[in-house]
Formats: C-alpha cells, sequence, structure tokens
C-alpha cells in the first residue's frame, strides 16, 4: 500500500480496534507524531460530541498504573484506569484523575529557552534546531566520564535509552531517584530481601489474599509503592469473603491515613517497629511449640512492650490473631524504615513472614517478577548515593549535567547541599515540563512533552505477581513547542557524531521504543503478535502488555530463620525534645502541587488544604500553652521551618509531625509560596541501606506569637470548643 497517511488519522482508527490498526501498519511511512489538535474541521470519520478513548500509563508517580483517557474533538477531559492493566485493574487515585490538571497547567514552559540561573526565570526563547545543537555540543566538547545524567522515576524507556548512550559513550551510569521512593526506603527494603532473602528484587505483600495484617509504619493506602495496588488488596481483604471480614492492626507513633482505616491502632515508640515484630514473632512461635528459630531467640517480649511503650497484652492479643488465622501477613514500610535501624526492621518483618511460612503463598509475601523486557532488578539511588553524587558534583568532575524528571533542589534536605552543588556544575540542562526549582537554577530549560502527549513505556515493579510493562501513547497533541526528551537526545547524539551517533541509531524516540519491545514479538501474553508492527499497534490499543499468569521468584523461608539479626536501637539526631515525623501527604508530594484539583482535596485527616500544618498532641499543646493555627517554629540541627499548628489526638505526645509536598518556592502559581516544606529540618543522616533516616530527628518546638487560620473542612468548634462564634 502507497498511500500515506497522518499519524493522527493512524492512531486515531489505531483506538476503534485491533484488526484496524493492525491493517493500517502495512502502510506506507507516516509522520511518528501526532497532531491531533482540536478540531475545526472534523474528519470524515469523526462526529461532534463522540468520545474516543485511548490507553496509556499514567506518569503522576512510578507505579505504572494504567489509564484510558476520554477525549473528544482533539481534548483530553477525563481520565479512567484501564481495567486491564494487572496493577490498577481499572482503578486510579487522585493523583491519577488530576493528570489533566497538569496538561492543561498554565505554567508549563511553553518552549526552549536559555536563561540566567539567578534571574528567577527570566528568559531567552530558542529554536528547538539551537537546543539540539546545545546538547551536541554537549556531548562533543566534553569527557564522557564529565557528562551526568540525574533521572527521576519515569520514564523507563528514557532511562534505558540514557542508559545505553552512557554505556556505549563511556559516561558514567544515569542516576535515579524520587522522593517518594526516598520516603518508601527501596534501597532499604531490598537490600533486606538481598541479606535475609539472598535474592534482589522488591517485595509484593498480598494483602487482597490475607485475613490478618500487621503492619510496621507502611503507608500502602497512601502514596507506598503502588498505592491503588494496594488499595485494591485491602478492599478485597474487607470485603472479598462474604464469611469472615479481615483483621488489620497498624504499629506506628502518628494514626496515618492507613492507620485510620485499620481495626487497631497501637501507637509504640519510633523505632522499636523491628522490635515489636520479633516479639509478636516470639509470642507465636512459642505457641506453636518446638524451638524458637534463631532470628526471635534473643527478644523478651515483655521487655520489648515496656521499650516500645506498649502493654505487653496488646502483643499477646496479635500473635493469638496471628495463630487463629489461616493467610496471615506482616508489612514494613515508611517510617518504620526510615530511621537508623531501618534495615534492621526491614529484616525484621520479613523473618516473621518466614516464621508465618507465607513466602509464594497467598496471602503472603513474593518477590515481584521482573518485567518483560528486564534483565535484572535496578532500584533507585538511595540519598546516601545522591549524597556521594552531590560530592562528585562539587568536587568538580561533572562538566554538564542533564537532569529530567526529578526536583532535587526542592525534595532533598538542604543539609545534602544539592543547590550548592549544581551551582558548580559548569552547565545544566533540564528537561523540564514546568519550572519547578531544579529547572529554574539551570542554564537551558528543554521541556519534554506532558506524559498525555508522549510516547513510552514504564515497567511495574511491585504491585501485581504478573510480569508487567505498561504502555503509553499520545492521547493529544502536544499544546506547546515541546519537544520528546529522548528525540531530543537522539537527535544531538547524531549531530555530534562518532560513538554518540552509533549509540543511537535510530529514526526517532518511537523507532527506539520499538527496538526495546521487539524481544516481546511472538511470546505468550496479554496478546500474540508474529511482528513488531503489529505488536506495536496491539501494545498501544492494550496499554502495554502482561504476562496471563502470575510469575514470581521462588523464596526459600528457611534462609530466613536460620539467620541471627543484629538487633539495633534506634539513635536520633540532635537534643529536641520531639521526634520529628515527616510524612508524605498523599495527594501533593513528587508532582502534586501544582494542581488546584490536589490542593483543594482536603486531607484525609485534618481536613486542612492549601498550606502545610504542625500535629501536635493535645496534651502536649497545653503544656507547651497552643491551640490551633498559633504558627510555630520548628527547630532542628540542621534548620528550621514554621508552620501553623493543628491539635491532632491520634499521635503520640512526644511526637510531631508535618506533612511533605509544600514549600515550594516555584513551581507555578498553584505551588508557590503556599507552606513549609519539612525537609529543609532533616540532616545528613542515614541507615545502614544508605536510605535516608528521616524519621530519626529530635526537634524543638517554639511559639512565634503569629497565627494563621488554616484552611479546612471540618467545624472549627470541634471536640475541644475552639472558634466559638467564629466564621471561616
Amino acid at each position: 500500500m502507497s498511500e500515506k497517511i497522518s499519524r493522527r488519522d493512524f492512531l486515531k482508527l489505531a483506538s476503534v480496534g485491533a484488526a484496524t490498526t493492525a491493517v493500517l501498519t502495512g502502510c506506507g511511512p507516516a509522520s511518528r507524531y501526532v497532531t491531533r489538535e482540536p478540531y475545526t474541521k472534523m474528519p470524515e470519520y469523526t462526529y461532534n460530541g463522540l468520545s474516543t478513548y485511548y490507553a496509556t500509563t499514567c506518569r503522576e508517580c512510578a507505579a505504572a498504573c494504567g489509564l484510558i483517557v476520554r477525549t473528544m474533538q482533539g481534548r483530553a477531559i477525563k481520565v479512567e484506569g484501564n481495567k486491564g492493566n494487572p496493577v490498577n485493574l481499572g482503578k486510579t487515585c487522585a493523583r491519577g484523575q488530576a493528570t489533566l490538571h497538569g496538561l492543561y497547567n498554565p505554567d508549563r514552559v511553553e518552549n526552549p529557552v536559555q536563561q540566567g540561573r539567578a534571574k528567577n526565570f527570566a528568559t531567552e526563547a530558542m529554536t528547538w534546531d539551537a537546543a539540539v545543537q546545545v546538547v551536541a555540543d554537549a556531548f562533543k566538547n566534553n569527557d564522557p566520564s564529565e557528562i551526568g545524567f540525574l533521572l527521576g522515576m519515569a520514564p523507563d524507556h528514557l532511562f534505558d535509552l540514557v542508559s545505553d548512550l552512557a554505556k556505549s559513550v563511556g559516561a558514567p551510569a544515569p542516576v535515579r531517584f524520587g522522593v517518594l521512593s526516598m520516603f518508601e526506603s527501596r534501597a532499604t527494603l531490598s537490600k533486606a530481601a538481598e541479606n535475609l532473602l539472598g535474592q534482589s528484587g522488591m517485595p509484593f505483600f498480598d494483602v487482597g489474599g490475607s485475613d490478618i495484617v500487621l503492619s510496621f509504619g507502611a503507608n500502602f493506602l497512601e502514596t507506598w509503592l503502588s498505592p491503588v495496588a494496594y488499595t485494591r488488596g485491602f478492599a478485597k481483604l474487607r470485603r472479598g469473603d462474604p464469611k469472615h471480614r479481615g483483621y488489620f492492626i497498624q504499629f506506628e507513633s502518628r494514626m496515618s491515613l492507613t492507620a485510620s482505616r485499620a481495626d487497631e491502632w497501637i501507637p509504640i515508640l519510633p523505632g522499636t517497629e523491628g522490635l515489636v515484630a520479633l516479639a509478636i514473632g516470639r509470642l507465636v512461635a512459642e505457641a506453636k511449640g518446638g524451638a524458637v528459630p534463631r532470628a526471635f531467640a534473643s527478644v523478651d517480649p515483655a521487655a520489648v512492650a515496656t521499650q516500645a511503650g506498649v502493654s505487653l497484652e496488646k502483643l499477646e492479643h496479635a500473635a493469638t490473631l496471628i495463630l487463629d488465622a489461616q493467610h496471615p501477613l506482616a508489612i514494613p514500610g515508611g517510617a518504620a524504615l526510615g530511621q537508623s535501624n531501618g534495615l534492621f526492621t526491614a529484616e525484621a518483618v520479613l523473618a516473621f513472614n518466614a516464621l508465618l511460612d507465607n513466602f509464594n503463598q497467598t496471602g503472603g509475601v513474593y518477590l515481584s517478577p521482573l518485567a518483560p523486557n528486564q534483565d535484572e532488578y535496578h532500584r533507585p539511588a538511595s540519598a546516601q548515593e545522591m549524597t556521594d553524587f552531590i560530592e562528585k558534583m562539587k568536587s568538580g568532575a561533572v562538566k554538564v549535567l542533564f537532569v529530567h524528571g526529578v526536583n532535587p533542589v526542592f525534595e532533598l534536605p538542604k543539609s545534602l547541599g544539592f543547590a550548592e552543588a549544581l551551582a558548580s556544575v559548569p552547565q545544566v540542562i533540564s528537561f523540564a515540563t514546568f519550572p519547578d526549582e531544579t529547572a529554574l537554577a539551570s542554564d537551558y530549560i528543554f521541556p519534554d512533552h506532558h506524559g498525555l502527549e508522549s510516547w513510552g513505556y514504564q515497567r511495574v515493579v511491585t504491585g501485581t505477581t504478573q510480569s508487567t510493562l505498561s504502555g503509553a501513547q499520545p492521547v493529544v497533541s502536544p499544546y506547546f513547542n515541546t519537544r520528546a526528551t529522548a528525540d531530543v537526545l537522539i537527535a544531538a547524539a547524531q549531530s555530534a557524531g562518532g560513538k554518540f551517533a552509533e549509540a543511537l541509531p535510530f529514526a526517532d524516540e518511537v523507532d527506539f521504543i520499538q527496538s526495546k519491545l521487539a524481544g516481546l514479538v511472538g511470546q505468550e501474553g496479554s496478546f500474540l503478535a508474529p511482528e513488531i508492527n503489529t505488536f506495536a499497534a496491539y501494545f498501544q490499543q492494550h496499554g502495554g502488555w502482561w504476562k496471563k499468569d502470575a510469575e514470581t521468584q521462588v523464596i526459600t523461608a528457611s534462609n530466613a530463620l536460620s539467620k541471627s539479626l543484629k538487633v539495633a536501637p534506634a539513635e536520633f539526631a540532635g537534643e529536641g525534645e520531639f521526634y520529628f515525623l515527616p510524612f508524605v501527604s498523599p495527594t501533593l508530594a513528587e508532582a502534586g502541587a501544582n494542581k488546584p484539583w490536589l490542593q483543594e482535596l482536603a486531607d484525609p485527616t485534618t481536613t486542612v488544604m492549601w498550606n502545610t500544618w504542625v500535629e501536635i498532641n493535645p496534651e502536649t499543646a497545653h503544656e507547651l500553652h497552643l491551640e490551633n493555627d498559633d504558627v510555630v517554629k520548628i527547630i532542628s540541627e540542621a534548620g528550621e521551618v514554621e508552620a501553623p499548628v493543628y491539635v491532632y489526638p491520634a499521635i503520640r505526645p512526644d511526637t510531631i509531625a508535618m506533612p511533605f509536598g509544600q514549600g515550594h518556592t516555584a513551581y507555578g502559581r498553584y505551588a508557590q509560596g503556599r507552606g513549609a516544606n519539612p525537609a529543609d529540618v532533616l540532616g545528613q543522616h542515614f541507615n545502614e541501606a544508605g536510605d535516608l533516616a528521616f524519621a530519626g530527628m529530635r526537634v524543638k518546638v517554639e511559639k512565634t506569637g503569629v497565627k494563621k487560620i488554616l484552611s479546612r473542612l471540618e467545624s472549627r468548634i470541634g471536640v475541644y470548643g475552639e472558634g466559638m462564634g467564629e466564621e471561616h
């Protein structure tokens, strides 16, 4: 067939059905990129008011949930989950729903620009030809060993392209970091699996298949690892068996959103989560009879109860529930791993699961399968590794730095010195879609498309036992003069010539993606295709490719039970009176603060909107003569921040908490100048796996004498009679 068709027409028809796309892939060459502008003259095969749906992948976090986006006359108007995707099975979270507010955000970077780093986004527009030449010159004029790449957690196809480029030319491997992965302590969880089980990978906890869950700090109903998948699992725990409602106990010092959904919240002392897990395990082992496994032999449950600030009866009650259950499960995560002894805690909870003999069992623990086009598990950089990279930048070893999908100026603690290190790099090139803090500290911003305007794929790291590769395609035409970062790098590499051109011998981004999908052709999975063009068409239509059946790594429980765990008490930095607990906002962290839908969405536990707050126990507030809306100063050895008080009864009196997500100094009109960033008071403290000990600080609280009324939905009369007669 010699007839040429536009990419718009090709993909418009592709959405109709697989048969149509299979036929059209035999057509002659077409433009690679979508030109689905809002129609002024309707194509003959479309109708006014008729919706068209496209399958793609959400990029609001790295969980790789599948989306179905409803478009009408070239505009995306509604997002829903892809029922076929094994991760989310048709569900989405609030951040996924709000992705349209990123697409239509008025503060997007509209053109490639050159800027002075200290000019507060005073920019000079450039052409894309000039932008590509800047990147090509950076390749040619610097030794490959002095080129740095700093990438976020999505998309994976860009990480693969940069990895291939770096390996081919002799540049250092790209550093990959995400603020959610920092608060999830991914390095700790994967290191614990490696130490205890002798295998690499990310554990997946089958909440939906269990009948009792003990969670040690894991906020799996909020942002942890794969929140939609875990929320689905939790719903199944509660409603999956009409004859039995699953039971859930949460051990943590503050009642999080996850804890608020528990049958029991047990507020233990921060840093004692691993000891509590071993103590309950010891009680279970003794009740079963026989020799107590080595991992639990040195634990005294009564002493642990005293140390954790909980009654022994509570631990015995949990052990009894475990003994009566058919599919018990224990989960480590959140602040429990963000301690100096976080690695011990993760190992202790995994050992507890080994005692329960639930590895590779329904309602138990699995090691998540590798994605279909993945040879080994690649975890993101830990905070310690980021610190090492920062020192490399400061030393002058990085002459040019490319940044994509991450905002470390805002996300990393100031004490790590990333902003100062960035200033010492001679040339910084950002591919940011929005003018965030790191982009404004760069020499150039070459804006990438929004995720709904982009091609790509994302590997599923956890959330399902099916090996899954989620696919992305543009659902609308790019609204601004943006360009895919992969296309910029490919064009620049070919312009630079030599080994750079040899490293990326592709026509464009789509050509590279298809080269990475070629190995899946002919394999049994969610669909079967005989050649790459047909496979690519089905990949777009289905929103990815996945194995039909579960495919996990085999875990041997005896390895975990035979090891003696190094019991490590938590160490806290600073001399303040209170334990400091920064927690991740369920909606605003990483990429949410610039979306008004998410700013307006009330926090589930406090109902606060558009601001940051400090949670303080009523007893503590009374002692400090504090009331709601009093602005306090939080002081640590690393820094200080100010925020209004929210008197919160569901937190220990010796602990104060702040949400992470606000406090931007840039990032657009909806994010800038709102609230405070709790990362500013965190120091350079890490656990044995290299993750940040973000929950391992002590702080002081000082009253400033200022009041700032928090916007919140709940009644201001409240349970303490505050604000009687006030209207806000």
